[in-house]
């Protein structure tokens, strides 16, 4: 499979980005940086590398929640169906 290339426009400046993902895709992941950037310059008076560097804590701290939450979801999922599967062993 051939990557493909996608230019995208973050906190004014063009990057072209190399990826498997669509472009469509990537345009959306970029979108959504941009935005974030964008919040961050309005509240902050902050330089583009360190708004830059904000944005990718922010960005960190949001993913591993997710995959904190994901871990807990899974492991409720899990206690269900052995709470379900339970009375079929008992009979």
């Amino acid at each position: 499979m051939e990557k493909n290339r996608t230019t995208v426009r973050i906190a004014g400046r063009d990057y072209t980005i190399a990826s498997y993902d669509s472009p469509e895709y990537v345009n959306r992941v970029a979108a959504h940086v941009n935005r974030k950037m964008n919040e961050l310059a309005e509240a902050t008076n902050l330089p583009a590398a360190q708004l830059a560097v904000l944005t990718a804590v922010n960005a960190t701290d949001d993913m591993m929640k997710s995959r904190d939450e994901i871990r807990r979801l899974r492991a409720e999922l899990d206690a269900l169906r052995d709470q379900l599967e339970k009375p079929k062993a008992d009979e």
